[in-house]
């Protein structure tokens, strides 16, 4: 019993350490925009940072890629750089608020629509009413759009969600484990990255040499490790102690830490629309994981016996683990 609840404890403290880290990384990519970094610089030191340390594993990924297809590839890859990308132009046009909220509260919505259109999946009457508040909070973050700019990022971001979504459907049908969907993901991303900036084909402060060594150690710390590594790391014991179901839900407290922490942070108010837009999507995204799921048709994962004991993972940029048919939050 007392090792029963020494796990419980250590998986709750592992469950708010990811709900913290999934938070940096709204929080990171709007304070690029006041760094020394260039976008970049810091898409590079976010996916180099765990292709360094997971290094000892690239053969193993390598051989495992051997068996993967093509178009499963293409998606996770969907989930690196361009995600990223997107996620920091949004957030540059907009708020941290708004990047905690719209990327991972939108990814149920899209990875239904996705998977209601390409395989016919089924969806239960109460994931319905759950898409259904997502939708309207969606509906409630437009309305109160102030400028062009901002209505142009709030676009960028729902794109970063669909993007993320993308990712998740990867994730459903890919056999590699949780080491492997980081190489595959973060080791082409770090390459492309270091060629975008290498050409001069998007300004980089780590290639002029202007870059502050204190803000490259700040990145590397909260997005290379933190959101690359120990997110997934925290997450998936916490999946193992506590349960996916309370795990995932859990994940929707996420959007409003990262709202409250803004606040000091950037100077962002809270304004009626987005507590309205904060209160639906976390609402829907929290029914939407405890639902029941129905599903007729579809690409078929396999038994439980036969995955690997790590490929259990989420739809949050952090990639945390969680159930393959779990369809929660970005970080």
């Amino acid at each position: 019993m007392a090792n029963q609840m020494r796990a419980r404890l250590t998986g709750v403290a592992a469950l708010a350490a990811a709900v913290v880290l999934w938070s940096s990384f709204a929080l990171t990519v709007r304070g690029i925009s006041s760094s020394s970094l260039a976008p970049i610089d810091v898409a590079f030191l976010r996916f180099a940072t765990p292709v360094v340390i997971l290094s000892p594993w690239l053969p193993r990924t390598v051989r495992a890629l051997r068996g993967e297809r093509i178009g499963v590839l293409l998606l996770l890859g969907i989930g690196g750089l361009p995600h990223f990308l997107l996620s920091e132009l949004g957030g540059h046009l907009t708020s941290a608020a708004l990047i905690g909220l719209l990327i991972p509260g939108t990814v149920p919505l899209f990875v239904t629509v996705i998977l209601y259109l390409r395989w016919r999946e089924r969806i239960s009457s109460r994931r319905l009413i759950a898409l259904a508040a997502i939708t309207t909070g969606i509906a409630a973050t437009a309305m109160q759009t102030t400028s062009t700019a901002t209505g142009a990022g709030i676009g960028i971001l729902l794109t970063a969600g669909c993007a993320w979504a993308v990712y998740t459907i990867g994730l459903r049908q890919t056999g590699l484990g949780l080491t492997g969907v980081v190489l595959t993901v973060c080791t082409p991303a770090a390459i492309a990255a270091a060629l975008l900036a290498a050409t001069t084909a998007m300004p980089s402060h780590l290639m002029t040499g202007t870059a502050d060594i204190s803000d490259v150690l700040l990145f590397t710390g909260l997005q290379g490790i933190g959101t690359g590594l120990l997110s997934a790391l925290c997450y998936a014991y916490a999946v193992r102690a506590l349960g996916s179901t309370l795990a995932a839900t859990a994940g929707a407290i996420s959007p409003v830490l990262t709202a409250l922490l803004a606040i000091p942070l950037f100077g962002e108010r809270i304004t009626p629309g987005v507590i309205v837009a904060l209160a639906l999507i976390v609402t829907g995204v929290t029914v939407f994981n405890i639902a029941p799921r129905r599903r007729d048709n579809g690409p078929k994962l396999p038994l439980p016996s036969q995955r690997p004991r790590d490929r259990t993972f989420s739809t949050t940029d952090g990639m945390r683990p969680t159930s393959a048919a779990s369809t929660t939050e970005v970080a």
